[in-house]
């Protein structure tokens, strides 16, 4: 598919009302946007694969959803400081932050030092895109140690201050995947939204509130990272 055919393919699926309800419902408010869910976008992307070049011409053009499918089509092995710094930069929303740092930065081999980078950054956007590498990363790694995401617990501590809706949200979720990585890491977690409970901020003891209701629940979904490594490596021995 062409350049011209997917953007003729994109304004064939423009929908105002949903550009409205987005906005309404999810807080979504987007420059250029035609109107297109995720689940539309998945389909293109599925359809048409990884193709890097497409991708770059889909940002370019300042559509919205354009923008959205960059994410899902670039491949993460080949992104580049260079274009994760462009991209950051224009983020104006959750949506389309989360897109990213989840789908393709928390992939890529840059993942680690953004995380350290852009959690300490100001505009709302470009931290809270730390923040969403940081509780991706913490499942897209399956084979670093826990002193690898203990070092996130301070970070998380210096910024729990943070009363921006969409900083202390990205922050909460860093924290509670952190602790469902592992249950080592789930105690720790735990110490460490107790510690936050202490704090003054508003902001920090809502993080810690929430994330010791998920982190206690008997029924949270628990991962067992590395250490369902270690086990199977046992047992191909």
């Amino acid at each position: 598919m062409t350049y011209t055919e997917l953007i003729e393919r994109l304004y064939d699926l423009q929908d105002a009302e949903k550009v409205l309800f987005k906005e309404k419902k999810f807080g979504v408010i987007s420059n250029n946007s035609l109107g297109i869910y995720h689940k539309d976008l998945n389909r293109i992307a599925k359809e048409i694969g990884h193709d890097n070049e497409l991708a770059l011409q889909l940002f370019d053009s300042g559509i919205y959803e354009g923008r959205l499918l960059c994410s899902k089509m670039f491949k993460p092995k080949d992104v580049t400081e260079e274009l994760m710094e462009k991209w950051v930069q224009t983020f104006e929303n959750w949506e389309i932050c989360d897109s990213f740092s989840m789908g393709l930065f928390a992939k890529s081999k840059f993942a680690h030092a953004k995380i350290i980078e852009w959690t300490k950054r100001l505009p709302e956007f470009e931290k809270r895109s730390g923040f969403t590498i940081m509780a991706a990363y913490c499942m897209a790694d399956k084979k670093s140690e826990n002193e690898l995401f203990e070092t996130f617990f301070p970070i998380i501590k210096r910024e729990a201050n943070d009363e921006r809706l969409y900083v202390k949200k990205a922050v909460n979720w860093a924290l509670r995947n952190i602790g469902k990585r592992n249950i080592d890491l789930n105690k720790r977690a735990l110490e460490i939204a107790l510690e936050l409970l202490e704090f003054e901020s508003h902001s920090a003891k809502w993080i810690a509130k929430n994330a010791l209701h998920e982190l206690k629940n008997e029924t949270k979904r628990m991962s067992d990272y590395p250490r369902a490594r270690y086990r199977n490596e046992v047992d191909n021995d």
